[in-house]
C-alpha cells in the first residue's frame, strides 16, 4: 500500500462528527484553501475536520517537465485529451486510504464531504462517483471531469443520488467553463443531482460562491 498523503487538519470544534475532505489545484498545496474554513463554517454547524491533503510532487507535462504539487500529469493545453489516467487512478486511490482513515477514525463515508478546485475537484467527481459506499456531498471548483470515455462504465450507481455542488468562473481562461458544463451534463445523464453555480470570475473561488457553498453545506449537516 502507498504511503498515505501528508494532510494539513483543522477541526471547527472538539469529537467532529463530519469530515471535509478539500483537494487542492495544480501547483498549490494543502495550505491553499486553509483560509476558507472561517469563511464558510457557520456557528451552528456540527463539529467539522478539515482534511487537506499535499498532491505528490510530479513533472507537469504542459509546465515544460516542471516538478510540482499535482493529482495527475496535464499533457497539453487541451486539458480534455491525453488525459493521464494512470495519474488519475493514483490519485483516486490516495483519497481512498484517506476516507478509509477518516471510517477508522469514527466517520462514515456518509457524513464525509469530499470537495476540490481545478484539478482537486477533478479528482474529487472521478473518486466520489465511482464509490459503492456513497459520501455526504461532492463539491467540484472550476473543473472537469477526467476520463469521461470510461466513466459511465466506472461510475457506482450506489453514488448517483449524491449531492454535487459545482461551482465555475466564466471568465475562466485555465479550465473553460463549456468544458466544466459538458461534465455537468454528462454526470446529470446517470441522474446525478448537480447544482451549477457560475460566476463572473476568472479561474478562482469569489465571495459569492463561498456564501452559496454555505447554503448548500447547510442542507447537508442539517439533514
Amino acid at each position: 500500500m502507498a504511503d498515505l498523503l501528508e494532510t494539513i487538519e483543522v477541526e471547527t470544534g472538539a469529537a467532529p462528527r463530519y469530515c471535509v475532505i478539500w483537494l487542492h489545484g495544480l501547483g498549490a498545496d494543502g495550505h491553499d484553501f486553509e483560509p476558507i474554513v472561517p469563511e464558510l463554517v457557520r456557528r451552528n454547524w456540527p463539529a467539522l475536520r478539515f482534511v487537506f491533503p499535499n498532491a505528490p510532487v510530479r513533472p507537469i507535462t504542459v509546465n515544460g517537465g516542471m516538478r510540482m504539487r499535482g493529482w495527475y500529469d496535464i499533457g497539453g493545453v487541451d486539458i480534455a485529451h491525453k488525459q493521464d489516467a494512470p495519474g488519475v487512478r493514483s490519485s483516486i486511490a490516495a483519497i481512498e486510504q484517506l476516507i478509509a482513515r477518516e471510517n477508522v477514525r469514527g466517520i462514515p463515508a456518509q457524513r464525509i464531504i469530499l470537495a476540490g478546485f481545478s484539478q482537486g475537484g477533478a479528482i474529487a467527481l472521478a473518486a466520489g462517483l465511482r464509490r459503492q459506499q456513497p459520501l455526504l456531498g461532492l463539491v467540484a471548483l472550476s473543473t472537469y471531469l477526467p476520463l469521461h470515455h470510461t466513466f459511465p462504465a466506472e461510475a457506482a450507481p450506489e453514488s448517483f443520488a449524491v449531492p454535487i455542488f459545482m461551482g465555475h468562473g466564466r471568465h475562466d481562461p485555465v479550465v473553460p467553463e463549456s468544458l466544466g458544463l459538458m461534465s455537468r451534463d454528462w454526470i446529470r445523464a446517470l441522474g446525478c443531482p448537480v447544482e451549477w453555480k457560475s460566476y463572473p470570475m476568472p479561474h478562482s473561488v469569489c465571495a459569492e460562491e463561498i456564501r452559496d457553498l454555505a447554503v448548500w453545506f447547510e442542507a447537508r449537516l442539517s439533514g
